[in-house]
């Protein structure tokens, strides 16, 4: 099996094709559904902040929007309005670029890990120190630490000479840089961004070449680490207690939850209409930001939710069709990496959200409520349009 996966993504394997450079050299358009995939999600994202966010912007306890129920929707459109434009910028580097900087956005993204836990400079939340402040807005390093994961990664791999064959000195470099990344992020601490990260790193190993047995023994080690993340932090425990039975403490622990289901149950099959949630009147929390899932459930209905999860489905399929068809490596290994992020964070919110799977911050790509998240977001979308630039035409 890891075998077939390397044979389809062992495609030219030069250092720096020399094509990314070569202004002679005609590169294609971007890929159209792809493009267009995008654009619909991102439409109807910001549309459901708007819906999502304005009863908690009008009565903000901590006069942060000023009384101002548009508050979260403007910032939120003016970033995708930026997030769009972002996105065709990215596509036009020539993706020989995206492979000399994976080095330097690797250590860029584990000095801003560094950074965001020095008092002063990283904001503390809910007793968790996860966002640095640029006064207009916050922003998440653990974002660039997956990004930078998946481009260092592959540069590694694509490398010459540096198949991974299983060897304990091979995999050093991998191992090295996943502790140092997971080893900061469990000090702010964010256990969700660990288990995103992890797995974007296995699936690159894996999608590299690496023997399947080493696979095994990171199972294993992925559950200890998840028992002694249980046994060393309480948030986790609660977790993990209101997930198995979330009615038991529906005022305390399971509160969330609760609401969550509430929000998705009271939405049937078609829904109480656009606007007409009752759950984000101040029952649901980050009801425009985490859960805003629960509230396309309870607005749209059972079909409406279907329908964006089933557009989510087609992006991420084009997306693997895309790195699949890449024109070199490096490309086909980054494709792949981001698309798997995106569909990662998709299905892991909309479990959260149903209550599949402990409580946990992972928002909703081009939905959520965030606007450097969703900047890198649509930075990372246009990376794999840049490698759609590259792929031959059919006559």
């Amino acid at each position: 099996m890891s075998s077939k996966v390397e044979e389809m993504f062992m495609y030219d394997d030069t250092r720096l094709a020399d094509y990314t450079y070569d202004n002679s050299i005609d590169r294609g358009t971007v890929d159209i559904p792809f493009a267009l995939l995008t654009l619909v999600l991102l439409t109807v994202g910001v549309i459901m902040v708007l819906s999502a966010s304005f009863a908690r912007a009008y009565y903000d306890p901590n006069n942060t929007t000023g009384g101002n129920a548009t508050y979260y929707f403007v910032r939120q459109a003016l970033f995708a309005l930026c997030g769009v434009g972002v996105m065709f910028v990215c596509s036009r580097f020539p993706m020989g670029f995206y492979r000399h900087i994976s080095g330097i956005v690797m250590l860029v993204s584990l000095a801003m890990l560094v950074l965001v836990l020095v008092p002063g400079i990283g904001e503390k939340v809910n007793n968790a120190r996860r966002w640095i402040n640029l006064g207009f807005t916050t922003f998440q390093p653990s974002e660039i630490a997956k990004i930078g994961v998946i481009m260092y990664f592959s540069a590694l791999i694509c490398a010459p000479k540096n198949k991974l064959t299983g060897s304990i000195k091979g995999l050093l470099r991998y191992v090295i840089v996943l502790g140092a990344v997971c080893g900061l992020l469990v000090l702010e601490p964010h256990m969700s961004a660990i288990i995103i990260i992890l797995v974007i790193g296995l699936v690159m190993l894996f999608l590299g070449g690496l023997p399947l047995r080493w696979f095994i023994g990171g199972a294993v080690a992925g559950g200890s680490l998840l028992g002694i993340g249980y046994a060393l932090f309480p948030y986790v425990r609660n977790r993990f207690t209101a997930w198995l039975n979330p009615f038991a403490d529906a005022s305390g622990t399971g509160y969330q939850i609760v609401q969550s289901l509430y929000s998705i149950g009271s939405g049937g099959l078609l829904g109480l209409g656009l606007g007409n949630s009752r759950q984000k009147y101040l029952y649901l929390p980050e009801e425009h930001n985490d859960f805003i899932f629960s509230v396309v459930c309870e607005e749209l209905g059972f079909i409406g939710a279907m329908l964006i999860l089933v557009l989510f489905a087609l992006l991420i399929i084009r997306g693997y069709w895309l790195a699949m068809h890449a024109r070199d490596r490096y490309s086909a290994m980054v494709g792949a990496g981001i698309t798997t992020h995106l569909a990662m964070q998709v299905i892991l919110n909309v479990a959260v959200c149903t209550n599949s799977i402990p409580c946990t911050g992972i928002s909703l790509p081009l939905f959520s409520y965030g606007g450097t998240a969703l900047l890198l977001q649509m930075a990372e979308l246009g990376i794999i349009l840049s490698l759609s630039r590259d792929i031959p035409e059919k006559r």
